[in-house]
Formats: structure tokens, C-alpha cells, sequence
């Protein structure tokens, strides 16, 4: 008779965890889908892919270059680049170090990388300008990764070429 009964309360604690369950999945898993609904708007909004690409690309390259063929051009100095006025009419700067990375194999290395020290006041003037362009709050609204394209694509520009691939600006500060 014990064991009946044991095999009976069992039975019922069983059937209880199970209705649990079930209850606990139908109220918990709606919920979580709202998080990740709300996770992803506010994702957006702030431009990050939850998938862990950025969502500008690879850095606007669109190639990817091995690390054993790019050659990297860093400019020693910290740089401080004034961006435009907006509408708090504040003075505002990007202060950060500027390193250009570029592709050994691409034909047009050999014309401007070997001697890329004597352009250094053409690639600062380009950031300059293309830095300048913007506000704070374009800035803010850009992020690293966007002022980073915009540099690469002005560069590529003035160049004339593709031979540099992307632009990095670490130590990146807006003030």
C-alpha cells in the first residue's frame, strides 16, 4: 500500500511540474521576445548590429588585406582636429592619434606608400577637412567607425587610389 501511495504522489508532483513548466514557458518566453524586440530598437538606433558587425562593414574597405601585406603609416603626434559649429555655437575637437594602414600588393604602393612620411601635411590637411565638416553631434551621431570611413573615403580621394584600405583613429575623444 506505501508503495502505491508513493507512486501516486509522485505521480502527482510530476504532473504539477509539468503544468508548471508549461505556465512558466507561456508568460516568461513573451516577455523575453519584448526584451529582444526592445534590445534591437534601441540597437538601431544607436547604430550597433547586434550580430557583432559593425554596421558600416569592415571599415569601408569592402577587401580584406592579410596582416602580412599592410603596411601601417602611424603619425606620432596625439592630433586635434576642431570640428564645425552647431547649434550650441561651442567650440568642439576630436582628439585622437591617426595611423593610415595600407595594401603592400596594390599596385599604386609603390608610387605613394614607400615615401608617405613626405606627404604626412597632405593626409592631415584631408582629415582636417573632412573632420571639419562635421558638428559635434554629427559626430556623436556617426560614431568612430563612421568618421573612420569618411576619412578613408577622402584619402582614397586625394590619392587617387585604393592602395589604403582603412583608417584607424585611436584614442578617439570628442570634447
Amino acid at each position: 500500500m506505501k508503495k502505491n501511495m508513493m507512486s501516486i504522489i509522485i505521480m502527482a508532483l510530476v504532473v504539477v511540474n509539468v503544468a508548471m513548466t508549461a505556465i512558466m514557458m507561456f508568460t516568461v518566453i513573451p516577455a523575453n521576445r519584448k526584451t529582444i524586440a526592445l534590445v534591437d530598437q534601441v540597437a538601431s538606433a544607436i547604430k550597433l548590429d547586434t550580430a557583432g558587425v559593425s554596421p558600416e562593414g569592415n571599415g569601408g574597405s569592402g577587401r580584406n588585406v592579410s596582416l602580412a601585406d599592410t603596411a601601417t603609416y602611424a603619425i606620432e603626434d596625439q592630433q586635434t582636429f576642431q570640428l564645425k559649429k552647431g547649434e550650441d555655437t561651442k567650440d568642439h575637437y576630436l582628439v585622437c592619434t591617426v595611423a593610415i594602414l595600407m595594401d603592400t600588393t596594390h599596385g599604386d604602393y609603390e608610387t605613394y606608400g614607400g615615401d608617405i612620411d613626405s606627404r604626412q601635411s597632405l593626409i592631415l590637411n584631408a582629415l582636417s577637412e573632412t573632420i571639419g565638416q562635421y558638428t559635434y553631434e554629427d559626430v556623436q551621431a556617426l560614431g568612430q567607425a563612421g568618421v573612420q570611413d569618411a576619412c578613408l573615403e577622402k584619402l582614397q580621394e586625394v590619392f587617387g587610389s585604393a592602395f589604403i584600405y582603412q583608417v584607424a583613429l585611436s584614442g578617439y575623444i570628442v570634447q
